[in-house]
């Protein structure tokens, strides 16, 4: 199973958020660090053209954990309000490809 792992008390703004997210999932250089890009990057796990390093068999998923959500909670909760929305978003698309969907968020 595809995992990566977010330390939530590191998140404290967006800039750390999308910093740790182009190590964790290995997105490339050019990564847009914002929102639509990390969108974007994460749509495409299964395909042969992904814009990650993680790639996922066709039914495997990635689980993303994010130890100490309580402390991101409380210091960032538009961060965690977001990568919350973020992933239920980009399980649609998954589904709207006929495709189970990809990714699990686990809070620790």
């Amino acid at each position: 199973m595809a995992r990566v792992q977010f330390d939530g008390a590191t998140l404290t703004d967006w800039p750390a958020f999308h910093a740790a997210s182009k190590t964790a999932f290995g997105f490339p250089d050019f990564y847009g660090a914002n929102l639509d890009a990390w969108v974007d990057c994460l749509s495409y796990l299964r395909d042969d053209d992904a814009m990650a390093a993680v790639r996922l068999r066709p039914d495997e998923v990635l689980d993303i954990e994010v130890l100490h959500a309580e402390t991101l909670r409380r210091q960032a909760p538009d961060i965690l309000a977001t990568l919350e929305s973020c992933v239920a978003m980009i399980n649609e698309r998954y589904a709207d490809y006929g495709e189970k969907p990809a990714l699990r968020l686990l809070l620790r």
